[in-house]
């Protein structure tokens, strides 16, 4: 195993709900009201759709894609969605500092050091909105490929909160059986002051249409007995995820910074802080602010 690079699930494509458009001249991101899924292929139109993006349209009103079947690979909550607040070099794409509000791991010219982490709104280093959270969340969408997953990445506050406390609630319900409930990701809005009552969207993980808890945790069990009886084990699986995921150093590569800076860091969205949040593919630039802000007041 090679030492400080960490082994992630493979990704067959992505989650957004988001779209890159031009504009005079210019690479910009533009929120959506929809969910896309892509390949992980872009041709000069943008990302190149998936196959199954056009199938679950089909099959909705409008062709409007506001939820997702899915399956999570692993019953840890924390395998399946990661969070951390994270700087990025503006030129190279590489993480430089990576935290979850104790400690961070940074990167200096006597390598990667660990340090306090006071959170953003603290930290010299992260002034200017130079560090924001992060979050990648990993689904399984076809079965044919029990192991290759979609990635939603953002760095929106309401969409981790959201999607961190439902794997937790989900997890605990169902006895830690999270990988065999039948799930959906939906796409919920709200308005706020600070999007100047415009809508803004942010993504939340619910159980399917139809099913209850009570039926969801039934089947559940009787999938996970089944996995049993065939020689599955899910126990094995998540601790071989949690190894390679603490075999990197920073669980961010440089070719994932490099999206991460056209889509969430894009100069003209620096210099007009109002045109990022109505530009941002989660919109929550002075959300994200106001709940740092609000959480060390609380700390404090």
């Amino acid at each position: 195993m090679i030492k400080g690079l960490a082994i992630t699930p493979p990704i067959l494509g992505r989650i957004s709900i988001g779209r890159m458009i031009e504009k005079n001249g210019k690479r910009l991101p533009e929120k959506d009201d929809q969910f896309t899924i892509t390949s992980q292929i872009q041709s000069k139109e943008g990302w190149v759709k998936h196959p199954l993006d056009d199938q679950l349209r089909a099959n909705t009103p409008n062709q409007k894609l506001r939820s997702i079947p899915v399956r999570m690979i692993f019953n840890d909550p924390d395998l399946n969605l990661r969070a951390e607040y994270t700087l990025f070099d503006r030129q190279t794409g590489r993480p430089v500092c990576v935290g979850n509000g104790e400690t961070c791991q940074r990167l200096t010219n006597q390598g990667v050091e660990q340090h306090p982490c006071p959170s953003p709104d603290l930290c010299p280093l992260a002034q200017g909105g130079n560090c924001k959270p992060y979050g990648r969340l990993h689904v399984n969408l076809d079965e044919s490929d029990e192991f290759g997953t979609f990635i939603f990445r953002t760095t929106g506050f309401n969409s981790i909160r959201t999607l961190a406390a439902r794997l937790s609630y989900y997890h605990a319900a169902s006895n830690g059986l999270l990988s065999c409930l039948p799930l959906q990701l939906i796409l919920r809005g709200k308005s706020t002051t600070q999007s100047y009552r415009q809508p803004v969207y942010y993504v939340d993980l619910t159980l399917r249409d139809g099913i209850g808890l009570n039926d969801a945790i039934i089947q559940a069990k009787q999938i996970d007995e089944q996995c049993k009886q065939a020689g599955f084990y899910q126990e094995a699986l998540d601790f071989t995820a949690r190894k390679g995921f603490a075999n990197g150093r920073m669980d961010v590569d440089m070719e994932e910074g490099l999206d991460m800076l056209e889509e969430y860091y894009h100069p003209e969205q620096e210099q007009n802080r109002a045109v990022e949040q109505q530009a941002s593919p989660d919109g929550f630039v002075q959300d994200i602010q106001q709940g740092l802000q609000q959480s060390v007041r609380a700390v404090n």
